[in-house]
């Protein structure tokens, strides 16, 4: 049902993705034969391809695709896939969408120099076709996404996290990547700084809504989907479902409740803190939240002119926050 859904919203740019996949994998192409083994493998691995997609339907919902917009689609995937693969080994994780990541089947050395090779051919193919103000939006970008792994890092250390400092972590760690996406795709097509900047703050809201989509999924019953549950819990990353729980709570509870995270990996606390979670209503507050980003989505498309684009990124909000995986 799902492949379904996003079969629909692809289809106003199904001939501008088939050239960027076609392109994509040429601009991945090295003269080194593990290199082509890794990235043969993450082109079989590709997800569900939300970033382009936002490119292309931002640039056609406020001009014409052309070459800048397929330079900006290849940007943000290089630097998506490098930071995914960059992401995994800064967490140790053996696993993404299901499938052995990068560093699980060829360990961390080679998986770190692979995502810097693909940080370095988004320089190089920018540069080579003097697409600056792009390249400037890129590299923003890296620069946010970096702070707010670190800033995550550091609050999940002391485990003082609250509301704000959860929204601005997943703001630097994934909504700016949403927001780069629809204002390169506006850029690509000279539209107005009017235009870009509702798309920027679209992309962001977007971006919201689906990290807060994603870090519900951490509380669904192991199994039903590729990411296990409790992952997050382990890794003592306090997201928005706990920190709304630790709120409605007394001292010693959240003593005792902190106490158990930080003794998940070893012992099997889980079930109890998910039934802690949603006994004080965090579930319910996150996916209330998470609505409230993709309605302020909705608002600012609402604004731009009815056509096939302007639908589909309507259906990709709604897609977002009622995926199952």
């Amino acid at each position: 049902m799902n492949s379904l859904k996003l079969n629909k919203i692809k289809s106003p740019i199904e001939k501008e993705l088939t050239v960027f996949e076609s392109q994509f994998k040429k601009e991945l192409l090295s003269g080194t034969p593990l290199l082509n083994r890794v990235t043969n493998y993450i082109l079989k691995k590709k997800g569900k391809q939300i970033r382009p997609i936002l490119v292309f339907l931002s640039s056609k919902l406020v001009g014409k695709t052309n070459k800048s917009t397929f330079i900006a689609a290849s940007l943000i995937e290089i630097l998506h896939t490098a930071t995914l693969i960059h992401d995994d080994v800064v967490d140790n994780s053996n696993k993404r969408r299901g499938f052995f990541s990068i560093n699980a089947l060829w360990k961390n050395k080679i998986a770190v120099l692979v995502g810097d090779y693909l940080l370095s051919k988004g320089l190089i193919l920018s540069v080579n076709n003097n697409e600056f103000e792009l390249l400037s939006i890129v590299s923003k970008t890296v620069q946010e996404m970096s702070e707010g792994e670190l800033l995550q890092i550091e609050k999940s250390r002391l485990m003082n996290h609250n509301e704000d400092d959860y929204l601005k972590i997943i703001e630097q760690k994934t909504a700016v990547l949403f927001a780069a996406c629809c204002k390169s795709g506006a850029i690509s097509v000279n539209s107005t700084r009017k235009q870009v900047d509702a798309l920027y703050d679209f992309g962001l809201n977007l971006g919201l809504a689906f990290q807060l989509k994603d870090d519900l999924f951490d509380y669904q019953q192991q199994n039903t989907l590729n990411k296990p549950t409790g992952i997050d819990i382990k890794e003592k990353k306090l997201t928005l479902p706990l920190i709304y729980a630790l709120s409605q709570s007394d001292f010693l509870t959240k003593r005792r409740v902190k106490s158990l995270i930080s003794k998940s990996k070893k012992n099997n606390n889980l079930n109890e803190i998910v039934s802690f979670v949603k006994s004080k209503g965090g579930l319910d507050y996150a996916t209330k939240k998470m609505h409230e980003f993709a309605d302020k989505a909705h608002n600012i498309l609402a604004k731009f002119e009815d056509g096939e684009a302007k639908e589909s990124l309507i259906q990709l909000t709604n897609f977002i926050v009622n995926r199952n995986h």
